[in-house]
């Protein structure tokens, strides 16, 4: 897989367009697919890397697993959060609603740290 297919399947995996992922890096229009025939620099290599919570090495091929999921992995390897998991399709939307927002208050607890 090219370095462009990677970034175009990460960018379908957010629901996003590689139009709008420029975007939101602030990259000028058309900059990635041109990495389709040039190497892009480090500096936007990082942020793209950054963006998608994975290595450069993933986005160059010389990692299989993106960091989400080697995470996924480590959760699905704990049996009590795999219980969690896979209770939650009992729950309505308001539940899943909650549990988001408790999720997203014990990340930015850790994040302050």
């Amino acid at each position: 897989m090219t370095l462009l297919e990677r970034i175009k399947k990460l960018c379908k995996s957010r629901g996003i367009s590689v139009s709008t992922l420029e975007m939101n890096l602030e990259f000028p229009s058309n900059t990635i697919y041109q990495w389709k025939a040039r190497t892009p620099g480090t500096d936007k290599l990082e942020k793209v890397a950054d963006y998608f919570n994975v290595s450069i090495d993933y986005l160059l091929g010389r990692d299989e697993a993106s960091n989400e999921e080697k995470e996924f992995e480590a959760f699905a390897n704990d049996p009590d959060l795999l219980v969690w998991y896979r209770n939650l399709p009992e729950h309505d939307a308001d539940e899943l609603r909650r549990l988001r927002a408790l999720w997203a208050i014990v990340k930015d607890e850790r994040d302050k740290q």
